[in-house]
Order: structure tokens, then sequence, then C-alpha cells
């Protein structure tokens, strides 16, 4: 069975955070979270502000919780809002439906956990999530489409 470790969330962080800097994005925060929702890890750049440890954890709640990245998750509660409020009651709240979250999954498409991500607009705070993964060497959903692995690129 494979499992995230340490040293795999410290680089798909550390390569946001670069990433980030490169790209001047807004001050991030980034958690990692094994399945279960267990923090791994978890970094808050200087000028983050309030409640950006409450927010990456939504994000990453959100994908795990529902198995697909946490803008699917926003979409879906687009076009589900009965559903969606029931999951978020359910939850107590925990999933924060926007995007920057994802699923992380091993080379052979295993999930090992998500990433939590935001700072910046949601599309980059996605954008970095993703980066995050591949730059640690593993892969995002839409890495693994087509293994034996059931993935969720769409709701």
């Amino acid at each position: 069975m494979s499992t995230l470790t340490l040293a795999q969330a410290e680089a798909i962080i550390d390569a946001i955070l670069v990433r980030a800097r490169e790209q001047q994005c807004r001050p991030m925060s980034i958690v990692v979270v094994e399945p279960g929702v267990v923090v791994k890890a978890f970094k808050k750049e200087d000028g983050s502000a309030m409640l950006r440890f409450e927010m990456a954890m939504g994000k990453a709640y959100a994908s795990l919780a529902l198995g697909r990245s946490s803008s699917l998750v926003r979409l879906r509660t687009e076009e589900r809002p009965l559903f969606m409020d029931f999951l978020f009651k359910a939850s107590q709240d925990k999933i924060f439906a926007e995007g920057g979250g994802m699923l992380i999954r091993d080379v052979d498409g295993t999930l090992l956990g998500a990433v939590g991500v935001t700072g910046d607009t949601q599309e980059k705070d996605e954008e970095l999530a993703a980066y995050g993964i591949r730059a640690a060497g593993l892969k995002t959903d839409e890495d693994c489409a087509g293994s034996a692995h059931h993935v969720r690129l769409k709701n």
C-alpha cells in the first residue's frame, strides 16, 4: 500500500511556493493531507490572510470527500444545490467548494491524499496545486485518466 511521505508533502508545498513567487501571486497557504484528512504538512506565507488554513483544509477535504478536484465540487454545487447543501451540513461545513483542492496519486494512480491551495484566484490556486503534485513526481487525476483507477474529470 502506498503512503504519502513527509518528503513528498514538503516537495509539493515547496514547489508551489517557488512557482507562486515566480508568478507574483498573492501570499499562499498550502496543506497536504492523507486519506481521512489527516494533516501531513502545512505552510502559510508571511502576509497570508486569516483563516487560510481553514480554506486550504476545506479544499482538500472537498476533494477527498467527493473524490474529485474542488473545482468540480464547485461545479457540482451549481448543478445540484440541494444535494450539495446536504453534504455541507453532513460534513459540518468542512467542505469548501472552490478551486485549489486536488487529489494526489502515486505513479500507479493509487490515491495518496489531497492538497489544498489558497491565496490567489481559484484558477491560479488549482494550477499551482497541479504543478506542485507533478513537481514532486506524483500524479493528478488528469494524469491518471485511462488508468485502472477510477478518476473523475467531470461531474
